[in-house]
């Protein structure tokens, strides 16, 4: 008999919450100073508030109590297809790669480069996982992974 997968997927998915968590800190605290002392540049200030505005938007979008950051959907969890998710199946991992490259953009650095594509491997690597759990949980995610793209509408 095999044994169950469920907590070593469990471990998995805090292992990549606790990644990603640690990439925003990091990335918050190089840029931050730019921000802050007035150096980042324009693209940074239009980058950096429109991932906020989307996050919100898929905050607002995902009904209270269905939103979850580990990738395992929540036990009577409904799948969302209003709002951002109308057009992508992760609106939050975009606008968190959005923030990122405003981060980058204000603070152009291999060290924020490095976060940052590090960060955009942890969030793909969640939201494949995640996918494969939506599958399983939600009748209609296939249909909806079908029509709609994973964080770029109309591209990826």
């Amino acid at each position: 008999m095999r044994p169950d997968p469920a907590p070593t997927r469990s471990r998995l998915g805090v292992v990549l919450v606790a990644l990603q968590f640690s990439l925003i800190a990091v990335l918050g605290t190089l840029a931050a100073p730019a921000f802050i002392a007035g150096r980042a540049t324009a693209v940074a200030w239009i980058l950096f508030p429109a991932g906020l505005m989307l996050m919100l938007w898929s905050l607002h979008a995902n009904r209270p109590g269905n939103f979850n950051i580990h990738p395992a959907p929540r036990a009577g969890g409904h799948l969302v297809q209003q709002g951002p998710y109308r057009w992508v199946r992760h609106p939050m991992y975009t606008a968190v790669f959005t923030c990122a490259l405003g981060c980058w953009s204000a603070r152009p650095s291999l060290a924020v480069g490095v976060a940052a594509a590090a960060l955009v491997v942890v969030l793909a690597t969640k939201a494949a996982l995640e996918e494969r759990w939506m599958l399983s949980a939600h009748p209609g995610y296939a249909d909806y992974q079908a029509r709609t793209r994973r964080f770029v509408p109309g591209l990826y």
